[in-house]
């Protein structure tokens, strides 16, 4: 992706978009309070659930922009809840996998459920055509986000999916 210059209008429009995103996040956060788990214990599990687990330290550290003892401390309080586990990387006895169990997969995946149904409620209430302007709205967020970590990526600078790196790794996940 070039690097371009970003005109005024391109700057206001990131600049609601950044806003939209950050509120939406927030409101539907709410939904997550059922779950007994921190904020940053979530998103670490998200990472794992979603993201193709299983994953090193090092890598969820790095997707969670945090450093490795920081992520011990989460990881440790996931495994001790009984939503992770840690496993010896069948290719690499010195690697540690951390692996999300079937319990922390369903708290995700129920948690998930709640956020989407959450946000489902006020769309039904859209008219087809704001429906629509918002799918639209959703492929282009999302290719500008893939666009965007491949640019990172490329210059060092940002996380890779996590499971675009085990491709890159030979992992047979």
């Amino acid at each position: 992706m070039p690097r371009t210059r970003a005109r005024p209008h391109d700057q206001a429009l990131a600049d609601r978009l950044h806003s939209a995103a950050i509120h939406l996040l927030r409101w539907l956060r709410r939904e997550d309070a059922g779950t007994g788990l921190s904020a940053p214990r979530l998103s670490a599990l998200s990472v794992i659930v979603f993201g193709g687990g299983p994953v090193t330290l090092g890598q969820l550290a790095a997707a969670e922009q945090v450093r490795a003892p920081t992520m011990t401390r989460l990881v440790n309080g996931l495994e001790a809840d009984g939503l992770v586990t840690r496993e010896p990387d069948a290719a690499d006895a010195r690697v540690t996998l951390i692996r999300a169990t079937a319990k922390g997969r369903a708290l995700l995946e129920a948690g998930r459920a709640r956020r989407v149904a959450a946000l489902a409620r006020p769309l039904a209430a859209l008219d087809p055509q704001d429906r629509a302007a918002l799918a639209r709205a959703a492929v282009l967020i999302e290719e500008l986000a893939t666009q965007a970590r491949a640019a990172a990526a490329r210059v060092g600078g940002g996380v890779p999916k996590l499971s675009t790196r085990k491709a890159a790794r030979g992992s047979a996940e």
